[in-house]
């Protein structure tokens, strides 16, 4: 590894740590490696959850060849991705929790495409839509049942879950998903796992979900306009290394949807795959200051300006942070312990992990956080600022901001959600 370029260190002088650097040239890359591992004439979706900055998820629409569509589960996404200059028609809106607001809210705005994850969810959808005297086009979330095919990454479906509907429940409520009023259903959306490192694992995953999908429309009547097989794309986080590589997947794919779905490539259905992180997860770097070493009994602590509340990526799905933050910097030679500047022994990169020799008012650099990093941390915690957020392309500065965490009166439950 080599020490933090100058320009690191030029970005930290000017803007301080700890500072995160989103390189959108890197995005592009990303964006062409998901597009060439697919089949032409399937449909990108951005996941906004990965890292919703407007001029991130900009870089990703702008491709005139194969521009992404926007996966959003909140109406500040929904702000984000209008922001970024998608449409509220190129917009696909998911989650389990959808509120009466938040539908309102996003169905005023003119999004008509959602994932609806039961029954009771599709009625609200629909619900909201006949308030606003719109139909809402629904795709059905399937939780299929059966064996898993891919032996690496985190499963998402097959177990009792908050996501999707039980597939083995379709044939009794096909009727009534069919006749919600407000609402078409014109399709399914699968996401069966993420962070597939293994190629033949994660065509297997989709082989499977495309079967699953055809039988379910011959079986129970599923409507399949439109099909959204989800991702699993793998990319490190956090640590040094380069997204996987699927050099078979897209004639794979073809061969796969030639065989069960033989009008796919006029459109019949309409095929989608979704990513955060295999898109945008390499554009990013976490520049941060050494505050201070101590050493404790034994134990060397290499305190840093960001902890938790900087780099909490995926906090709130179980997965705090990966075995330990990795530096992009010089060659390890001691092992202690990376931590933050909070109160909290839980604010914790690293314990014990392999460092260079770091004093006091050095500059490290954590790459690989350009997903799940400021937006996925816990930013109000003990009320530090935000980190600013620095877009480069081409080694220029596009732009600098800073998230705001801003208290103002709250007059109802419809402003809150529209916020």
């Amino acid at each position: 590894m080599n020490r933090p370029t100058d320009r690191y260190r030029e970005l930290a002088a000017r803007y301080g740590t700890p500072l995160y650097v989103y390189d959108l040239d890197l995005v592009d890359e990303g964006h062409r490696a998901l597009a060439g591992a697919v089949p032409e004439g399937v449909e990108l979706y951005y996941a906004f959850k990965a890292n919703p900055h407007p001029g991130v998820a900009r870089a990703l629409r702008e491709d005139g060849e194969r521009p992404c569509r926007a996966e959003i589960s909140s109406p500040g996404e929904l702000d984000s991705a209008l922001a970024a200059g998608y449409t509220a028609a190129e917009c696909l809106y998911t989650g389990p929790g959808k509120t009466a607001s938040e539908l309102e809210y996003a169905i005023g705005r003119g999004v008509r495409i959602f994932s609806v994850e039961s029954y009771t969810d599709l009625q609200h959808v629909g619900a909201a839509a006949l308030r606003l005297g719109a139909v809402a086009r629904c795709l059905l979330r399937v939780n299929s049942a059966g064996a898993k095919a891919a032996t690496t990454g985190i499963r998402m479906m097959g177990k009792p879950s908050q996501f999707g509907i039980d597939s083995e429940t379709l044939p009794e409520l096909m009727p009534l998903l069919t006749s919600v009023p407000g609402t078409e259903v014109v399709g399914a959306h699968f996401f069966t796992m993420s962070n597939a490192v293994d190629e033949a694992g994660l065509v297997g995953e989709f082989e499977r979900t495309v079967v699953s999908a055809v039988q379910l429309a011959e079986e129970v009547g599923l409507p399949l306009e439109l099909l959204d097989i989800g991702g699993g794309f793998s990319s490190p986080y956090a640590v040094p290394g380069e997204r996987a590589e699927y050099p078979k997947l897209a004639s794979e794919l073809e061969r796969i949807l030639d065989l069960h779905l033989p009008e796919w490539r006029s459109g019949t259905p309409q095929l989608a795959v979704e990513s955060g992180r295999y898109l945008v997860g390499g554009s990013g770097f976490l520049v941060s200051g050494v505050v201070n070493v101590k050493d404790s009994r034994g134990n060397r602590f290499v305190i840093l300006d960001a902890g938790i509340n900087t780099l909490g990526g995926l906090s709130g799905l179980g997965r705090l942070l990966p075995a330990a933050v990795q530096l992009d910097g010089e060659e390890p030679e001691q092992r202690a312990s990376l931590v933050g500047p909070l109160c909290t022994p839980g604010d914790s990169l690293g314990r014990d992990v392999q460092l260079p020799e770091l004093a006091p008012g050095d500059v490290v650099v954590v790459p690989n956080v350009g997903a799940y990093g400021v937006s996925a941390s816990l930013l109000g915690f003990l009320s530090r600022p935000a980190p600013v957020e620095v877009l480069v392309r081409g080694g220029e500065v596009v732009s600098a901001t800073r998230l705001e965490l801003v208290r103002t009166e709250a007059t109802g439950a419809a402003e809150v959600a529209a916020r």
